[in-house]
């Protein structure tokens, strides 16, 4: 049987690794790493070509064997920090009386992206009062170009209703263009056209990033589609790239939580992905990671992606001292400074170091430490070498490194400082660890997350370095991931179609929801979405007006998980327990195609009382969580009779005087559906009862939140 490979291919600050999976066996068939090529002509996709071709050779692959390539890219994120974006012409749009407030919000000028690094923009105003003419749009367009612009923006008040207008004028641009409809539905003239001139700014660098890794791919004579990482932790295809590559911001760290939950399944955790330079945290809830609408350097925007937060220390972070104790750890790495870490040389070469002080980059702090040999070359003192000093980092571990080595490198720092090598590496490793907690412990105040269920996932080459220490500090548990080292790569490869719409609007009907729902589903498919693996879910923003879908689905039927196997009852039982934190009352609800469905029976003393609870978790047949909520009633059964139950529960609710729907999810066999976007009772029992009448399978269940 020929084998079916999917390649991932995560691009770093540091480096680019790509990893092959067996779909068929469920294995990592291997990994490979580049330096990620931050200098060359064409960028960071230079080295996911090299990474590639690499991984092709050093593992045999043949090109008729790849079914799938999946990259993520830091293109977006580095074309803003170092201000690389083109210069942005401007078309504001709106009816004559509303024309200065239209000019006031669509008109940004120039966006701060970091310290003298701007992006630039000029600025056309166009009355849409009357029909636009042909003449004064290209006219517009004429004069933008004049004035520089290398891309076009199209923003008009309200255009996200109708965006004939900022059509009409994309369509006479002889230069690549973007509006405000093709980012968000949403309404926010101002922070839509911003979006917009956001994305415009590195439409052109993207453009040319899809052109080369598309054409380097053909001419190895690969057919297999080419996708991109999203940072909501989906994936793309490369012509959405080519249009939004905005969306691609924080993929990196989307890609290593989306492989984390391969293979650790956990519902409420806490992920940390320990690189080199810095650590990003994400919060797992109800089984699914956190997501947020996205802040660009101080901007917010309409894109939204997983809430990761970022702390200035990793497993390569430099330490930092007053000369008599160590004062800091971070935030510039080993990476940045060039040296290689004290732990990973040989003794012989430590042998006789001394401390010496010195700056990582020119302006830096004088403050930061390494030790120097007799001959001159400098090794640094990391968070890695702190860890594997005090033997905490496991054998055959990413970041084990030579016990004698790290031990001898502390010892030269405490003989300096006066203390032993034990107390140096644990105040190292204390401070790194409370840079991380002043993340965390935020966060989880912030997502509500019940401390008794929490999970910490460990992921990075350094996971191992500071993720139980920090977990150590909390008294929580902690798991590090299966090939922590590549699991951004993993994630790439396993990751699924992700396709998200927004609308604003005022109490959504039945209709409303079919509609978005169905132009989500369309935009799934489009990319590459299976119809049977599509799962809907729809969500009502009250407090904001939005009315928000998303549409997740496979490219194949079975890259449900890095391995590719299905769980067996038994299996998906002993996971459930694992996953509801006791061993015994977890009940299976019934058989369904896909899905594994338990529940369990809590009680909580309250008083004199005992409050009575019924969790319910929905397994797919990977394992993966699809749906956790902590207190639901389920109803099972043939379409018809579980409409009616849901019927009966909605009008009990109401004659005991609740006025709002409760959060309803519907289970086909093959969709899981969420009707949490409909408030009211009467439009959650039509959609509900419709949707039904559409169901091909002849049981199906319904899980209706409680409380």
């Amino acid at each position: 049987m020929q084998r079916r490979i999917r390649i991932g291919i995560d691009v770093g600050g540091t480096f680019t690794k790509a990893v092959a999976i067996d779909m068929v066996e469920g294995r990592i068939i291997g990994k490979v790493a580049v330096p990620t090529t931050h200098a060359s002509s064409e960028g960071v996709s230079t080295g996911i070509v090299q990474a590639l071709k690499s991984l092709m050779q050093k593992h045999e692959i043949e090109n008729s064997e790849i079914e799938l390539i999946s990259h993520s890219t830091t293109q977006a994120v580095n074309a803003l920090l170092e201000g690389d974006t083109a210069t942005v012409g401007i078309v504001g749009m709106g009816v004559g009386l509303e024309k200065s407030n239209v000019i006031k919000r669509t008109n940004v000028r120039n966006v701060e992206l970091a310290p003298n690094k701007h992006l630039h923009t000029c600025y056309r105003f166009l009355d849409t009062s009357k029909y636009l003419e042909d003449k004064q749009v290209r006219q517009a367009i004429s004069e933008l170009k004049g004035e520089g612009a290398e891309v076009i923006v199209v923003s008009e008040a309200y255009g996200v209703d109708d965006p004939s207008n900022e059509q009409y004028v994309m369509d006479k641009c002889d230069v690549p263009s973007t509006a405000g409809h093709e980012l968000t539905g949403v309404y926010g003239l101002e922070i839509r056209t911003l979006t917009a001139a956001i994305n415009a700014g590195i439409l052109p660098k993207s453009i040319g990033t899809a052109r080369f890794v598309e054409s380097a791919v053909r001419k190895e004579n690969i057919a297999a589609p080419v996708l991109i990482m999203k940072g909501d932790g989906g994936v793309t295809s490369m012509e959405t790239f080519r249009s939004r590559p905005i969306i691609t911001v924080l993929s990196g760290p989307a890609a290593s939580v989306a492989g984390a939950l391969l293979h650790l399944r956990v519902i409420d955790g806490v992920f940390i992905e320990v690189g080199g330079t810095s650590t990003n945290v994400c919060v797992i809830k109800d089984g699914h990671p956190e997501v947020r609408y996205v802040t660009i350097m101080q901007h917010p925007t309409c894109i939204r992606s997983l809430d990761v937060r970022v702390a200035g220390v990793a497993g390569g972070s430099l330490v930092r001292w007053s000369g008599r104790k160590i004062t800091d750890v971070g935030p510039r790495s080993a990476h940045i400074a060039g040296l290689q870490y004290s732990c990973f040389a040989s003794p012989e070469e430590l042998e006789g170091g001394q401390i010496i002080t010195f700056r990582p980059k020119e302006g830096d702090p004088i403050d930061y430490i390494a030790i120097e040999t007799a001959g001159g070359k400098r090794f640094a003192i990391t968070n890695t070498c702190a860890a594997n000093a005090l033997g905490i980092v496991p054998d055959g571990d990413y970041a084990k490194s030579n016990p004698v080595s790290a031990k001898l490198a502390l010892s030269i720092l405490a003989n300096r400082i006066g203390t032993t090598p034990e107390a140096a590496a644990s105040a190292i490793l204390d401070i790194a660890s409370r840079k991380v907690l002043e993340i965390v412990e935020p966060m989880i105040k912030e997502y509500k997350l019940k401390k008794d269920r929490i999970v910490f996932i460990g992921g990075g080459g350094g996971a191992s370095v500071l993720v139980p220490h920090i977990a150590h500090k909390l008294e929580l548990q902690h798991k590090i991931a299966e090939h922590a080292e590549v699991i951004s790569s993993i994630g790439v490869a396993a990751a699924m179609i992700h396709e998200e719409l927004e609308k604003t609007i005022s109490n959504p009907r039945p209709d409303d929801v079919a509609e978005l729902t169905e132009q989500a589903r369309k935009l799934a498919l489009e990319r590459g979405a299976l119809p049977e693996s599509l799962t809907i879910q729809s969500e009502y923003v009250s407090e904001r007006s939005i009315l928000r879908v998303t549409a997740t689905g496979n490219v194949s039927l079975d890259i449900g998980t890095a391995n590719a196997q299905e769980i067996n009852e038994q299996e998906a039982h002993v996971l459930a327990c694992e996953l509801f934190g006791i061993a015994e009352g977890v009940q299976r609800i019934f058989d369904m195609k896909n899905y594994h469905i338990f529940a369990c029976e809590t009680s909580k003393k309250k008083l004199f009382l005992k409050a009575r609870k019924q969790p319910v978790l929905v397994l797919d047949k990977f394992g993966r969580v699809r749906l956790s909520v902590d207190n639901a009633a389920i109803f099972n059964g043939s379409p018809e009779d579980v409409a009616d139950n849901v019927d009966a529960l909605l009008k009990k609710r109401s004659s005991d005087g609740g006025d709002l729907a409760p959060q309803v999810h519907i289970l086909d066999g093959i969709r899981l559906m969420d009707f949490s976007s409909l408030t009211a009772p009467e439009h959650l029992s039509k959609a509900v009862r419709d949707e039904l009448k559409k169901a091909s399978a002849s049981q199906v269940a319904a899980i209706i939140k409680l409380g």
